[in-house]
């Protein structure tokens, strides 16, 4: 660790911290904006019902509770989690993650840490499913 050293009253090193990152978002033209986010809602609507259809689907039909149904309930179960740490934002305000292409949005950096971690969690998790799935 190099520690600051002073040379001339002043302090050599960087002291700044980061606290919060401003989303700005794809575009700045207001056309584009609502396009973007109603392209982007859609694919993740569809995300959300496809996977939720499929993991009800395995837990209902007796006749799927397969080891390779295991790992589909187990790889659907984590494109949903993964998809919805990326497109959504904690409760509190500014609301989902999608709003950033219609106004301003602000993260702080403990949240943005935080979303890395279980976004990387949960993709790792999913190479792991998509091995044992080669594997079987």
């Amino acid at each position: 660790m190099q520690k600051d050293t002073v040379q001339g009253g002043m302090a050599s090193g960087n002291g700044s911290s980061v606290t919060q990152f401003i989303l700005l978002g794809l575009t700045q033209q207001p056309e584009l904006q609502l396009l973007l986010f109603l392209l982007f809602l859609g694919t993740y609507v569809v995300s959300v019902v496809g996977n939720l259809g499929l993991i009800v689907l395995i837990v209902l039909n007796p006749h799927l509770h397969t080891p390779m149904y295991y790992f589909l309930f187990n790889l659907s179960f984590t494109d949903l989690c993964y998809s919805s740490i990326i497109t959504n934002h904690p409760p509190p305000p500014p609301g989902p993650r999608l709003m950033s292409f219609v106004n301003q949005n602000i993260i702080s950096y403990a949240e943005c840490m935080a979303q890395l971690f279980f976004f990387a969690f949960f993709v790792i998790d999913e190479c792991c499913i998509f091995t044992s799935m080669a594997y079987d």
